[in-house]
Formats: C-alpha cells, sequence, structure tokens
C-alpha cells in the first residue's frame, strides 16, 4: 500500500513539471539606476547629392550660415540665404545615457534626417552637443554615419534596401557630465517591480528575509520593496550583488489578450479562459459599381450629348453558421475552438471584444 501511494505520488510530481524560479535582476530593478534620455541637433556633411533641398528646409541655411559664422567666415545677408547646397543634411541626434557613466566614456547615438535629405550614407555628423531634460550638455557626439542600407536611382526608377534617413555612430558620442545616483544615499534601497504583483513583491520580501534575516526587507506595495542596506558603498555594492542574484518564483500573470487593430494581430497568454457561449460571425460585402452612359439627341433635335454615370450598389451578406465554443480552461483549448470559427485575424478582433462584453472571456482585454 506504501509503494502505491508512493508511485501515485511521483506520477504527480512528474504531471506538475518543475516551477522555473527568476533571478531578481530579472524581475526588479534599484531605484534611481536609470539611463537618461538625449537630444541634440546637428548637421551630417559629406553626403553625394543627397542632402537636404535647401530651398524647402530654411533651418539647414540658418544652420549652415551660423556654424561658418563661428568659424570665422562671414557671409553676407544675401549670399546666405542664396545657399543651394545639396551634401548637407539636418539632422537630430538622439542617445541613452547609461547609469554610472563617467565623463571620457563613449555612447552609441542615433541620426536621424530632420529634412528633406534622401540619404544619409556616408555622411559626417559635425561636433553636436547633447543634452538632457534640465537643459545641461551631457554628451557631444561627432563621427561617420553608417547605414544599413542601400538605394540606387535611374531614369525615373529607384530601388532602396532598408532605411537611409536614419543611422547610427557607434560610440559616436564622449560624456562630459555624470549624473549623480542616489543609490549612496540613506540606510535603505527601493527595488521597484517591473510589473505591479502583490504576489511577487511578497515573494521578493520573503527570500530577501530568509537569506540575510527578518526585517531587511519590507514591501511597501505590490511594486515598492524596501530594502535595508549597508552604508559603506562598496558594502553596499556587494550586498545588492547578493540580492539580485537571490531566486524568486514569480506570481502567474493575469490573463489578458492584446489586440492590435492596426494589424490584426492576437496575442494571448496561457491564463485565458472561455465560458460556453455560441458565436456566429458573417461578414457584409458591399459592391460599388459606377458605369459611364451616352445620352445622344436625336438628328436634327437641337440638343447636346450627355455623358451621365449608372452606379449599382450590390450588397450581399456572407452566411454565418452559429457555433458553440464550450468553456475552455487553457490556451490549447481557447485556440482550438477559436479556430472552429473560420475566423480571419481581423474578425478575431470582433469576436473577442464580443464574448468579453458578453461575459464570456475570463481576461483583460487590451486594444493597442
Amino acid at each position: 500500500m506504501k509503494a502505491r501511494w508512493l508511485y501515485l505520488l511521483c506520477f504527480a510530481a512528474c504531471l506538475s513539471g518543475p516551477v522555473a524560479a527568476e533571478r531578481i535582476k530579472d524581475l526588479a530593478m534599484v531605484q534611481g539606476v536609470r539611463s537618461n534620455q538625449l537630444i541634440g541637433y546637428g548637421l551630417v556633411v559629406g553626403l553625394d547629392g543627397s542632402g537636404d533641398q535647401t530651398t524647402q528646409t530654411p533651418f539647414t541655411v540658418q544652420s549652415i550660415a551660423n556654424m561658418l559664422t563661428q568659424l570665422g567666415v562671414n557671409l553676407p545677408p544675401a549670399a546666405a540665404t542664396g545657399l543651394q547646397l545639396k551634401n548637407v543634411a539636418a539632422v537630430m541626434v538622439t542617445a541613452s545615457l547609461p547609469p554610472f557613466a563617467k565623463p571620457g566614456q563613449t555612447i552609441d547615438v542615433t541620426v536621424s534626417s530632420l529634412g528633406n535629405a534622401k540619404s544619409l550614407r556616408g555622411g559626417t555628423l559635425l561636433m553636436t552637443p547633447l543634452k538632457g531634460a534640465d537643459g545641461q550638455v551631457y554628451a557631444i557626439a561627432q563621427g561617420n554615419v553608417v547605414i544599413a542600407g542601400a538605394g540606387a536611382a535611374a531614369a525615373g526608377s529607384s530601388v532602396t534596401v532598408n532605411h537611409l534617413s536614419a543611422g547610427r555612430i557607434p560610440a559616436g558620442a564622449t560624456v562630459e557630465r555624470s549624473v549623480a545616483s542616489p543609490l549612496t544615499q540613506g540606510d535603505t534601497v527601493q527595488l521597484e517591480l517591473h510589473s505591479t504583483d502583490f504576489t511577487t513583491a511578497n515573494r521578493v520580501v520573503q527570500s530577501i528575509n530568509n537569506a540575510f534575516g527578518a526585517g531587511t526587507a519590507v514591501a511597501l506595495d505590490g511594486r515598492m520593496v524596501q530594502v535595508r542596506a549597508p552604508r559603506d558603498p562598496s558594502a553596499r555594492v556587494a550586498f545588492l550583488a547578493q540580492v539580485e542574484n537571490l531566486n524568486v518564483i514569480a506570481g502567474d500573470a493575469p490573463a489578458k489578450v492584446v489586440l492590435n487593430a492596426r494589424t490584426g494581430s492576437v496575442v494571448m497568454n496561457q491564463a485565458v479562459q472561455v465560458d460556453t457561449c455560441a458565436v456566429a460571425h458573417g461578414n457584409l460585402s458591399v459592391t460599388i459599381t459606377n458605369e459611364p452612359r451616352v445620352s445622344q439627341p436625336g438628328p436634327l433635335s437641337g440638343g447636346q450629348t450627355v455623358v451621365t454615370q449608372q452606379a449599382q450598389i450590390e450588397i450581399k451578406p456572407e452566411k454565418g453558421n452559429l457555433i458553440t465554443i464550450p468553456t475552455s480552461v487553457n490556451l490549447a483549448e481557447v485556440v482550438k475552438a477559436l479556430n472552429a470559427v473560420g475566423a480571419t485575424p481581423q474578425d478575431l478582433l470582433a469576436i473577442l471584444q464580443a464574448m468579453k462584453a458578453a461575459g464570456a472571456l475570463r481576461a483583460e482585454l487590451e486594444i493597442i
């Protein structure tokens, strides 16, 4: 009898399968340890006739005149306004300043055309200050733009591969100012979960307290966990290195269906369930044709030939059978039931919204 029960327990364990644990560093981030967005306005020169049409982008001409003035070249106002250059393009330069970046380090930048330049291929970005949200300059960008594409045109025909009006400069900006981090301030460190979940927050607290003692971590809400940490910077770094590598079994994600109304994409997670319901779906086709008709007057009648338009409208409803969708408790059964309807992804957008309104879809519906 005992052997039989042991066999049943082993069989149940095999059916349940292993539960994957995640590291705290994959579930949360330390508050204040974040990147900052930088932006700047600059000029790309050296283009092979594919730059801005300066007659249509006056800001490019003004930028060139201002730059030449700073370099000691003064142009008369008439000459400055009459510049027509094809190898210069006005661009916006963006970058992400990583946390703890120090002056002298380099970061990648993205260069995007601001005017009507056809291509930035082969261009060189001139020295461009990159500013943060506070208006301070945090980096200086300059270098050759790398474009992952190509294009050619002749006799009115053109071929373009990928996008030619935006590119990157690897290590194209040098950090000039660092951002102060609140990591070494105070006696506690705040851990922010990537998504709000009370179960995950509670399990993170339990994992930290089991490793470092009771009272080390406290959950402030479903997203924030407060952790007591050493004040010494080196000891705090070592402590956080241990904390972020602790394993935690994350809570189950809420049932959610995401609909993209522009592309017709439908994505649902494994927690989605469907109650028994009946679905009938059919399409309505409306066809409008317009045929010209010529009205010809009789001989010697003095009338004029008139061309009229005769429209024909045809409405054709497609047949939609009523199909019963049974209760489904796992994703495979939900997919099988929806496939039985025979609807296209665009039709599923309407069907899932109607099922949610009828209370048959037990999931959160998010439309993006």
